[in-house]
């Protein structure tokens, strides 16, 4: 019975101290971040071919980003937890951390180009480029429930992880953790 008792005790110390012990790298992503809208994909999620819009018309393929790490935000001007984010958005598509990452900023309101241009003026927007969804195919492919809402998809075209509401792509935990993707 001693022994019993001794092996149980020894067990349950050490299971009390390795779990203390643990780096950040062992606790998920969600709780380095403080932010529960950030949902890593247990399954990867393939994507299909959608066609979207350039801010001069033009049609894009999302199959031809194969091959990057592309963050797609969906956004509107009118949108407050949007105007938020997207400066941190900005930031994060200038960093020198990455070499493979595409950002495509998804406007999903009534295509306005003035509108536009003045919200990212007034945000001081630098590098992201304005995209359009006007035949709804993204909220299709991806069942969208609401803005901001961001997409990432790793270099095979599957998406890994997504975050609904307001996030700051600037969180230094967040970039290493995404430069595993790139």
């Amino acid at each position: 019975m001693f022994k019993e008792l001794t092996f149980f005790l020894l067990f349950f110390c050490f299971m009390i101290f390795s779990s203390i012990s643990q780096t950040n790298e062992d606790v998920p992503l969600n709780y380095l971040v403080k932010n529960e809208n950030l949902v890593i994909n247990e399954t990867l999620r393939p994507i299909s071919s959608v066609i979207f819009e350039d801010s001069k018309g033009n049609q894009i393929n999302l199959k031809d980003y194969y091959g990057k790490l592309v963050i797609i935000n969906f956004w509107a001007t009118w949108c407050a937890p949007c105007k938020e984010e997207m400066p941190s958005l900005d930031a994060l598509y200038q960093s020198t951390n990455f070499e493979n990452l595409e950002v495509l900023a998804i406007n999903v309101e009534q295509i306005n180009p003035l509108k536009i241009k003045k919200f990212f003026a007034d945000l001081n927007i630098n590098k992201l480029s304005i995209f359009f969804d006007k035949n709804f195919n993204f909220v299709k492919e991806f069942k969208l429930r609401g803005i901001p809402t961001t997409i990432l998809i790793n270099k095979n075209s599957e998406e890994f992880a997504r975050i609904t509401g307001s996030f700051d792509f600037e969180n230094k935990k967040f970039i290493k953790w995404l430069s595993n993707y790139d």
